[in-house]
Order: C-alpha cells, then sequence, then structure tokens
C-alpha cells in the first residue's frame, strides 16, 4: 500500500508542478512565506528589499534614515518598542544607526498575524523573552 501511494504521488506530483503558469518578469512568488532559497534568501528590487529575519535573542535598537519597514509577523512573539529617543547610536552602514536602546518609547507586544510599519527615522527594537523566538516577513522600502 506505502508503496502504490508513492508511485501515485510521483506520478501527480511532478504534473501539479508542470500545470503552474511560469510567472511574468519581476514577479515573485514565496510559497507558504518562505523565499525558495530559503531563510536567507534576500531579494533586492531597487525600491524595496524583501526577506524573512528571525530572532533568537533580542536585537539592537535599528534607525533606518532611508528606509522604511512592513514586518508581518509568521510565527513567535516578542515585544516591540518603536519611537523615543535611541541610546549609544553608531553608523553600521551607510544610512543605517544601531544602538542599545531606547528611551521614552512606546512598548507592544507583537505575535503571528500582526502586520507593522515603521516610518523613516523611527527608532525600533524587539526585546524578546529567554526561550522565545519571532519570525517575520521584512519589506524594506527605500525612500529617495
Amino acid at each position: 500500500m506505502k508503496a502504490l501511494l508513492i508511485a501515485m504521488l510521483a506520478v501527480v506530483l511532478p504534473a501539479a508542478v508542470a500545470q503552474q503558469p511560469a510567472l511574468p518578469d519581476g514577479v515573485t512568488l514565496w510559497k507558504s512565506g518562505v523565499p525558495p532559497q530559503g531563510i536567507t534568501e534576500k531579494d533586492n528590487y531597487g525600491n524595496h528589499i524583501l526577506f524573512i529575519s528571525h530572532r533568537e535573542k533580542s536585537g539592537f535598537v535599528e534607525i533606518h534614515k532611508n528606509k522604511a519597514d512592513v514586518m508581518i509577523i509568521q510565527s513567535g512573539t516578542a515585544t516591540l518598542v518603536v519611537g523615543g529617543k535611541g541610546l549609544n547610536l553608531h553608523e553600521t552602514a551607510p544610512n543605517e544607526l544601531q544602538g542599545s536602546g531606547i528611551e521614552g518609547g512606546v512598548s507592544m507586544e507583537v505575535a503571528p498575524g500582526d502586520v507593522i510599519h515603521i516610518p523613516v527615522g523611527t527608532p525600533h527594537q524587539f526585546l524578546l523573552k529567554p526561550g522565545t523566538q519571532i519570525t517575520y516577513m521584512l519589506v524594506k522600502i527605500v525612500m529617495q
């Protein structure tokens, strides 16, 4: 019975894949929210960048001088701190700052399904409790 099921899948699955239409140039499909090349893939389209971010510990405060972030939480939970003033900031790349924390920000719990927009220049930081994780799709929108 198991061999019959495997044989049937071997015939049906390639046919199902073959029936999918070829996508037009520039169209990207991430089935189930995962890039085709895996979680480390970053797709850069010039004016926006798509990738998956996974954290297992708290991150640094970040400020993007020319990018807005749109995040879609896929799994896990965290506290997101936004606004206020970034502390101990230093440049990590052109137009990118990181620091140790945020003073006077607003804290909110985020969970799967939440969609977050972080405007250009807004300090933001994920804080994770020990033993927790968060995975989210990130769209970085480049502002000129």
